[in-house]
């Protein structure tokens, strides 16, 4: 066998001699990088001082509480209408208005009437003032395009409104 000792002492000169080795230039380059400027960090910047707010008008009615609900809560009506149950109901009022379609009209001297198709197709003719409709819808003008009518509502909250329907002729 080889003696071996020679070879390991050679090889361990080599690799201390390589640690020894001048890094003159690696100090040189991280003082370089130290004395660098890398830039400015802007100044932290002024606030006002918070500015309290007195609310002064706490007697007025609160503006984020609705008129709807302010009246609900008072126990009071938002109308007086009121659909009359003692009328007698015409013929139109058992239908719902969306089931019922304009098909034409009819002028007799001055009168012009409307006519009106049923879901069980029968024509009827209708002139203002007459009822069609589930909510007691009133006709308030027939043209050659349209009936137009006015019905009485529920608002939800205990009382009634008007709402503005029309019927459009060939509408079904």
């Amino acid at each position: 066998m080889i003696n071996l000792k020679p070879i390991i002492l050679s090889v361990s000169l080599l690799s201390i001699s390589a640690c020894s080795q001048d890094i003159s230039d690696l100090q040189s380059f991280i003082a370089q990088q130290k004395s660098a400027h890398v830039g400015s960090v802007k100044p932290i910047p002024q606030f006002k001082p918070y500015e309290s707010f007195s609310y002064t008008a706490a007697e007025l009615r609160d503006p984020f509480v609705s008129m709807m609900e302010l009246e609900k809560d008072e126990g009071t009506k938002t109308s007086l209408l009121n659909p009359d149950s003692t009328r007698p109901r015409q013929p139109l009022e058992i239908f719902p208005l969306d089931t019922l379609s304009m098909v034409g009209i009819l002028e007799q001297n001055t009168q012009l009437w409307g006519l009106i198709k049923d879901p069980q197709n029968i024509v009827h003719r209708v002139q203002v003032g007459q009822y069609m409709g589930q909510s007691e819808g009133r006709i308030i003008e027939i043209n050659e395009s349209a009936i137009y009518l006015v019905e009485i509502v529920p608002d939800g909250i205990g009382g009634y409104i008007e709402r503005d329907a029309s019927i459009a002729i060939g509408g079904d």
